[in-house]
């Protein structure tokens, strides 16, 4: 935003902040609907072209995967599963043991003996993936 029109300004930025409350788990009640008037009030208040289209992906993606925001808001829920905060890994019964997740997990989440299914402690798990990449096996899921 060039700054001069506060709709374009302060709203866009408010727009930002919605999104990512309700990616981080934290989406409330009426935030779909806030999102969808903040966006018209952007497109019929901004002088530019950049202000009246800054709203349109957002218009696109309620449009289009409204049922996705429900998820995140009303179930905590990321059906792509790209949302750190609404993710966990898990180990299956797949695990042969091998101990590569434990040794590339930056924070030692993974625990188990060679040979046997090992366990991610949810508690420490900084989500980063790397237990996912590292397994050959195909046994870590992220969930």
């Amino acid at each position: 935003s060039c700054g001069k029109c506060n709709y374009c300004r302060i709203g866009t930025k408010r727009m930002l902040e919605i999104l990512e409350r309700i990616t981080k788990g934290e989406g409330r009640d009426g935030d779909i609907e806030l999102l969808e008037e903040l966006a018209a009030k952007i497109k019929d208040g901004a002088m530019c072209g950049l202000g009246q289209t800054a709203p349109n992906p957002v218009l696109t993606t309620l449009k289009y995967f409204r049922n996705e925001y429900e998820d995140h808001i009303y179930n905590h829920k990321c059906t792509a599963k790209s949302c750190k905060a609404l993710i966990h890994y898990e180990i299956t019964e797949d695990c042969k043991g091998c101990t590569a997740c434990a040794r590339h997990c930056p924070v030692g989440a993974i625990s188990g003996e060679k040979k046997q299914q090992h366990k991610i402690d949810p508690a420490i798990c900084i989500k980063c993936g790397k237990c996912e990449e590292s397994c050959k096996f195909g046994a870590v899921k992220r969930v």
